[in-house]
């Protein structure tokens, strides 16, 4: 609890008990004075007329006028200081007692009305015993209450005057023995105090204090001088360009590299902020566009008349301070990864692929046609053998034909060589056209293809023909080889929001969901499966359906089938 908390309520209590205390005194009083008036006023004063009618009474026979006037001026203020009970008819009695008497004056008449005053005195005394007894017990209710009320009181003022200062100046007289020690370089001191918040922020804070001038204490400006060219020395002869900001995006740190690639001069930028160079360098401007997250794709630049391929990294930099247990984000360092040498050899693996691709495609060819010439009875009949060996020959130079079509292919997506023509299309026909092209392939396992159209008939695609087709066919083709003998393959084209959905479903095996993303890697196959092609197909329909800005997926588990799909924008 907080020394400030405890103070409030014990200073506060102490003060709501002190007016308390007031209160209940003052109550009391009042209470005292209104019974002692009541006694005065209604009691004393009825006994004070009663004495002075009967001494006026005594006075009648010597004389008569003045007597008898005293006792009429006292009967009128005792009938009007009637309190008590029985008091009334006591009074009504004495004046009509008197009145008897002053007709006939007699003896045995001056008798009763002695008799009523005497009677009037006691009900008035009794009274006053009564209203005294009444005084006394609220006297005692006040006692009680004072002496309770001052008694606790006593106590927690009691209470703070030996606990308050020693909570105080113990934690005091620890800090300023705490303070002689760092005084005296003795960095290891610490200080812990327990109880109240406030000096658990002070020991916390006086500990920090200490902590960082030992750390300060333990190292020289010569071994951090040191340190820092070591450092700069390191970053400088890295092949990598390095560019370091702080949090405030000033420029700090920028190795040799970096000013080869930016063609800026190091004490010309050391100290500004990024967006001021950027404003003159285009290369900044480039790498500032993606300083929260770096770009996939390899940056381009030209230096020394030369195309140089750099993949960026943001590298974030966060630091614990000296006696802090929080991250803090101090700025991130730009890293450039030159890949040149890789992106070349890519570049002659594609060319290198291309090129046989191409070379190969006309031989293949060519021994295609040649197969189809031998079948053919003008040159003579062949017999079962020989017709084997050709079906063998042709299904052989069909499926090379296949592959190095979809190598070419690829070398056209990995140079960016391909070519796209984007028109209205009907997704009708771009169906149709791909199961024409499968339809052999499904009769040898008796499959059938059923589409299931959703959409109208005027609904038209944003697409490349040809390229759509191909990846529709290259669903088909993987459905049919994975599919089970006499099942169905069903083809679905729906409206999604914005665009058309094609899926293909078939009733295979199925994939796991942890080989669903690397399905569409280049030469990417499903582990535990016999597979006879090149896992090219996926790889290259994700190429042609992104260029089209369309979207491509799978959904699928083990025995449950699978679901191929893209999206392509609706006109």
């Amino acid at each position: 609890m907080k020394l400030k908390t405890k103070l409030t309520l014990g200073v506060g209590l102490l003060f709501v008990l002190i007016v308390l205390l007031s209160v209940i005194g003052s109550v009391y009083i009042n209470k005292l004075k209104s019974d002692t008036e009541k006694i005065l006023t209604a009691n004393y004063n009825s006994i004070e007329f009663s004495k002075n009618m009967l001494l006026a009474l005594d006075k009648i026979q010597n004389d008569s006028a003045v007597a008898i006037k005293d006792f009429q001026k006292n009967s009128v203020l005792q009938e009007k200081n009637l309190t008590e009970f029985g008091e009334k008819e006591a009074t009504q009695n004495l004046n009509l007692h008197f009145k008897n008497y002053l007709l006939q004056p007699t003896g045995e008449k001056e008798k009763l009305i002695r008799e009523d005053l005497v009677t009037i005195m006691s009900l008035n005394m009794k009274g006053i015993e009564r209203k005294s007894d009444i005084a006394i017990i609220t006297a005692g209710n006040a006692t009680f209450w004072i002496v309770s009320l001052g008694t606790v009181c006593f106590l927690i003022a009691f209470i703070l005057l030996f606990n308050l200062p020693r909570t105080i100046a113990e934690p005091i007289s620890q800090l300023t023995s705490g303070i002689r020690q760092i005084a005296n370089k003795n960095y290891n001191e610490r200080v812990y105090f327990k109880g109240s918040e406030e000096f658990s922020d002070l020991a916390n804070s006086f500990n920090v204090m200490a902590e960082k001038l030992q750390e300060y204490e333990s190292s020289s400006l010569s071994e951090q001088l040191m340190d820092k060219k070591r450092i700069e020395t390191l970053v400088n002869n890295m092949h990598d360009a390095v560019i370091g900001l702080d949090e405030n995006n000033f420029i700090y740190m920028i190795n040799d590299e970096a000013l080869k690639i930016t063609g800026l001069n190091k004490d010309d930028i050391i100290g500004k902020t990024a967006h001021e160079v950027a404003i003159t360098n285009d290369l900044i401007r480039e790498l500032l566009k993606n300083a929260d997250h770096a770009s996939e794709e390899p940056i381009k630049i030209v230096s020394d008349n030369k195309e140089n391929y750099f993949d960026q990294d943001i590298i974030p930099i966060n630091i614990v301070k000296t006696g802090e247990r929080e991250k803090k984000y101090i700025g991130r360092v730009i890293l450039l990864r030159n890949i040149t040498p890789f992106k070349e050899l890519d570049f002659a693996k594609t060319n290198f692929i291309a090129t046989i691709s191409h070379e190969l495609k006309t031989p293949i060819s060519a021994i295609k046609m040649g197969v189809q010439l031998l079948e053919n009875q003008k040159f003579g009949d062949l017999n079962g053998q020989q017709k084997e060996l050709l079906r063998s020959i042709n299904e052989d130079g069909q499926r090379l034909l296949d592959i190095t079509g979809e190598l070419l292919n690829l070398s056209q997506v990995e140079t960016g060589n391909i070519r796209l023509t984007i028109e209205k299309c009907r997704p009708k026909e771009m169906v149709a056209a791909a199961i024409k092209n499968v339809e052999k392939l499904a009769e040898q396992k008796n499959i059938s293809i059923i589409p299931h159209f959703l959409i109208d008939d005027q609904d038209l695609v944003l697409a490349d023909f040809d390229k759509t087709v191909w990846v529709i066919n290259n669903f088909l083709s993987n459905a049919i080889k994975h599919s089970f003998q006499d099942e169905n393959i069903r083809i679905a084209v729906e409206k999604a929001g914005s665009k058309i959905r094609f899926s293909i479903t078939d009733t295979g095996r199925g994939i796991d969901e942890k080989y669903h993303r690397q399905v569409f890697d280049r030469y990417f196959q499903v582990p535990g499966e016999h597979q006879n092609g090149t896992g090219l197909g996926l790889a290259i329909s994700k190429n042609f359906i992104e260029k089209q800005h369309g979207e491509i997926g799978v959904k699928s588990s083990p025995n449950q089938g699978s679901t191929f799909y893209f999206l392509l924008p609706l006109v």
